[in-house]
């Protein structure tokens, strides 16, 4: 049997339940070299050896990495010992991270062959021509950079070239680094569904693209770069959807940059959505909230609660910053339309914020953060400016005094407006807001804890300066002990701030929320330590029977205070009462359990 030539597709992915879109459109591009091509993915968390093993094991003609600021370390590393087990496999890198200083990449990468230079689908197909038909020079396929020349003189299949190279003949090699003419974007429509086989993907995120390029220029982003918004036709996306839908995918992605940019192709995504809708499937997209309309929002509040999510990039509400990234964006509006959502209590927002932007210090950062926390949305994701290759903020770093990292996700060290000092006690906040907001373990208690404090990045900072006093920020520690911490934190930081004669009462009544929180998420089988003993209730048995009927799971607490008013209005309201957790009956967006005051 006639051996054929074998291209290996590698991704490494920042987790399971991640799936590389990149390679698998690349695959499906080039359809018609479906039997040369195998495609393969592991994760940061797998060990080098692991995958240098695995790669090793596909004898692979040639093998080509995606790569981008999470998985290039690594990746390198691999490489460099993969080229001494298989001198003669060519290696190949694409993606984001090589993309923008190609040449570079080539000249510091001994092991490497070329690198495919931005969008790749059409890139690939004629490099999968070159190797297996043998026909085309390299120097003629746009958007390469490589190294040496490798040009067939005659019009061989890949076969007879392999052996050619064996013999030495026709081949004419040199290191010199050729960087072929830019790549033209291609038309959508042309890229085939990438996802054949739908049971690879089980328990993993799904991404889908309807559209690329952003027509914003925001200078820390890679998007800016292409402000052309190509758009996938909407029968060709619904069509594909349908086969999501149909298959009871958890969750759809999509990648596009800004998914509403173009209002009736978004409209029309959703109102197919909602159309074919499973009961199952959530989509998550990336949205600008200050371009939606009022039509929009209206009927965005009609979709089943927990079937989309936003996320909405914030990044800065410093009127200077947000002029000198050269982005726009109406905080104003963003607020007004993200309540607007809000009250639908349909749709998961998770809004971003960056630190370490031009012009923005320790006090205006604590301004954007106070701004944003303000809108109460279901997440709040702080990142930290990342240099990225290619964008307009590398160019920008003297101007703004930007140091980073050399080494990727080339995040800010500092700059002329924050200190390294600064920076970490932002990471500090970032941290507790993980713990403490984002995990939504802790709603009523931080509501309370609020009350307490006239910013609340300054009580997450204290928050975290408690960690640190007490050398535990570093230590991993159970959801029980998370609660622990934060009643012994409110005992020695918070308690102060109240009256002497209201201590006790302030303690007993914070305990009690945190028993509210814990058990609005938690089924639990014992009482946690922390938690009061149950108050007399000469009725509490005829309770559980009453309401216990048609419920898979339920809990009735008892509370020596209305513990919901009391945390919404930050004072203690003294009422018995008792509470039902009804385990069966979550809320999609944020899980805890349906709750009813029964008295």
């Amino acid at each position: 049997m006639e051996e054929i030539m074998k291209l290996l597709l590698v991704a490494v992915n920042a987790k399971y339940i991640h799936s590389n879109l990149a390679v698998y459109s690349l695959r499906a591009y080039a359809k018609k070299y479906a039997e040369h091509i195998n495609l393969v993915e592991y994760t940061i968390n797998h060990s080098e050896e692991d995958i240098l093993k695995e790669i090793y094991k596909e004898q692979a003609d040639v093998i080509a990495f995606s790569c981008y600021i999470w998985n290039i370390d690594m990746i390198t590393r691999i490489v460099t010992e993969l080229k001494k087990v298989q001198p003669k496999a060519k290696i190949w890198f694409g993606g984001p991270e090589v993309s923008y200083d190609a040449k570079e990449c080539l000249q510091a990468q001994e092991q490497l062959d070329g690198i495919i230079i931005g969008e790749g689908e059409q890139t690939f197909l004629e490099l999968m021509e070159y190797y297996v038909e043998g026909t085309k020079d390299l120097e003629a396929i746009s958007g390469l950079a490589f190294k040496g020349k490798a040009r067939v003189t005659s019009d061989t299949c890949y076969n007879q070239a392999k052996r050619d190279v064996e013999l030495g003949n026709k081949w004419v090699e040199n290191e010199a680094i050729t960087v072929t003419s830019d790549r033209q974007p291609i038309l959508l429509d042309t890229v085939p569904f990438p996802y054949e086989d739908m049971k690879t993907f089980e328990n993993k995120i799904i991404y889908y693209e309807s559209s690329r390029g952003c027509p914003f220029s925001c200078s820390y982003c890679l998007s800016s770069i292409d402000r052309r918004v190509r758009l996938r036709s909407a029968d060709l996306v619904k069509k594909e959807l349908k086969v999501l839908m149909d298959y009871q995918v958890p969750q759809v992605k999509f990648v596009d940059r800004t998914f509403n940019c173009n209002k009736k192709h978004a409209m029309e995504i959703w109102s197919f959505l909602k159309e074919q809708d499973n009961g199952i499937t959530n989509f998550h997209f990336e949205i600008s909230a200050d371009l939606l309309e009022e039509d929009e929002i209206e009927f965005l509040s009609t979709l089943r609660q927990g079937q989309v999510q936003f996320e909405i990039g914030v990044q800065s509400t410093n009127p200077d910053t947000v002029e000198a990234i050269k982005r726009k964006m109406d905080f104003n509006k963003i607020s007004l339309n993200v309540n607007r959502i809000k009250v639908g209590n349909n749709i998961h927002q998770h809004l971003d914020l960056i630190a370490g932007l031009p012009l923005e210090g320790y006090t205006a950062f604590e301004r954007s953060f106070n701004d944003v926390y303000k809108l109460k949305p279901d997440q709040l994701q702080l990142g930290f400016l990342k240099i990225l290759k290619g964008s307009l903020m590398e160019q920008e770093c003297n101007t703004y005094g930007i140091t980073y990292r050399d080494t990727p996700p080339y995040e800010v060290l500092f700059t002329n407006f924050l200190t390294y000092d600064e920076v970490l006690q932002i990471k500090g906040v970032c941290e507790m807001v993980e713990i403490y907001y984002n995990s939504g373990q802790f709603t009523y208690a931080i509501n309370y804890l609020e009350h307490f404090y006239n910013s609340p990045l300054r009580m997450y900072q204290e928050i975290n300066d408690y960690y640190e006093s007490k050398k535990i920020a570093l230590q991993a520690h159970s959801r029980i002990k998370r609660y622990e911490i934060l009643l012994e934190y409110f005992k020695e930081k918070v308690i102060n701030k109240v009256e002497k004669e209201q201590e006790f009462v302030q303690i007993a009544l914070f305990n009690e929320i945190l028993v509210l929180d814990l058990f609005l998420r938690e089924d639990m089988k014992s009482r946690p330590s922390f938690a009061p003993l149950q108050p007399q209730h000469s009725n509490l048995r005829e309770l559980y029977e009453k309401y216990r009927e048609n419920r898979k799971a339920i809990h009735i607490e008892l509370f020596t205070f209305d513990i919901i008013a009391s945390a919404i209005s930050g004072q203690p309201v003294h009422k018995d009462i008792a509470i039902l957790f009804d385990y069966g009956n979550r809320d999609l967006l944020n899980k805890a359990a349906n709750m009813t005051v029964l008295n």
